[in-house]
């Protein structure tokens, strides 16, 4: 079926005749409803895509070809020339870089990225590669990080796994599969424990239900109540509950509950979360219930903490920059700009140097 940009039928051959022969010319009033009923699903199955906002787009006049020679002359230059390599990967979307590793392998007979690799190195290094990757790719791969070896990255996996949405932990669970042939639920399950891996398990499942374009006033003051007296009203706290409706629920029902909540309890559901439990599963419920009420400020203000905390957490300011880069970046930057007075590009450019600031400028697009 075709559908133009206002959701209408379009002249294609057969189609409306389609719903003709299922319902005969005498019964016209059963058959609108039909096509009402139709394209009223189709309205809620498009709301149940997250918006994107992207400060990387797609690159005009876009050759791979010419790309992949100026690559290889970069890495063929004595000492590396490592601003035509910005220059171009930085301002090519993951499909058009995916082009020019194609074109540049066909062209050197050898394989792109190893060879930014041995030519690249530290923080530089890592956002290029990371720009190789899809974002599923990097954030299975981040995942990965955090929790193979000895330790767990506990701060890392939360950012992750607590402000993804579910379509894109589900391809992060599949794409997780596929590079390291493992389940990322057991993975998971294996390096944590508690409430803390219930939690996180919950998410990773991706059982949140979709946003509907009815609002349930009645189900979000049971959520809310039972929020309240699962916590705040009665001594120890109800885990269990809390983690099936943080969960369970969608983002815009969470949002009216998280409201509702108020009225119910004397703190907000952050303090709540703040006085009722402690340690990886506090600052779990905290990054969920923020990113539930405004994703993008919540990376603002993480990347705000990686700049001007002592001593800049690099690290933090990668993962976010080359992982939101394609999905929601451009409204971080607007959400910071709004939060903290200043544009997100001026404080790149304060607090980081050389190389690794020009491709987080890159990344970043305008100076709001």
């Amino acid at each position: 079926m075709v559908f133009n940009n206002h959701t209408q039928f379009t002249e294609e051959p057969g189609l409306y005749s389609c719903f003709t022969s299922l319902v005969g010319t005498k019964h016209r009033t059963i058959k609108m409803a039909m096509v009402s009923q139709f394209l009223g699903q189709l309205s809620l199955n498009a709301a149940t895509v997250d918006p994107t906002y992207p400060a990387l787009v797609p690159f005009k006049d876009f050759d791979p070809g010419t790309d992949a020679a100026r690559i290889e002359t970069a890495i063929k230059t004595k000492g590396v020339d490592e601003s035509t390599i910005i220059d171009i990967l930085t301002k090519r979307t993951y499909s058009q870089r995916r082009e020019i590793a194609f074109a540049y392998e066909k062209r050197a007979k050898k394989e792109m990225i190893p060879a930014l690799k041995d030519a690249l190195s530290g923080s530089l290094e890592s956002v290029i590669l990371g720009l190789m990757k899809s974002t599923a790719q990097y954030d299975a791969s981040v995942i990965k990080g955090s929790i193979k070896g000895l330790g767990t990255d506990e701060e890392t996996l939360i950012e992750i796994v607590c402000s993804r949405s579910k379509a894109e932990m589900l391809e992060i669970k599949r794409v997780y599969k596929e590079l390291f042939k493992k389940d990322l639920d057991k993975d998971v399950a294996g390096d944590t424990s508690g409430n803390f891996a219930k939690l996180l398990l919950a998410l990773v499942e991706g059982q949140r239900a979709d946003p509907s374009s009815i609002v349930d006033y009645q189900k979000i003051d049971d959520d809310a109540r039972a929020l309240y007296e699962a916590g705040v009203k009665r001594k120890g706290t109800d885990v269990a509950c809390w983690i099936s409706i943080l969960s369970e629920r969608s983002a815009p029902h969470l949002q009216k509950v998280f409201q509702k909540y108020k009225s119910y309890s004397p703190y907000d559901m952050q303090e709540s979360i703040r006085k009722e439990v402690k340690g990886d599963l506090e600052k779990s419920f905290l990054t969920l219930v923020d990113c539930l009420e405004n994703k993008q400020l919540y990376f603002a203000s993480r990347l705000n903490d990686a700049m001007k905390c002592k001593g800049a957490k690099e690290k933090v300011l990668t993962r976010i920059m080359v992982s939101r880069c394609e999905v929601d970046l451009r409204k971080i930057r607007g959400e910071y700009k709004t939060q903290y007075g200043e544009s997100l590009h001026k404080t790149i450019f304060e607090h980081t140097k050389g190389d690794y600031q020009r491709a987080l400028l890159s990344l970043c697009g305008g100076d709001d």
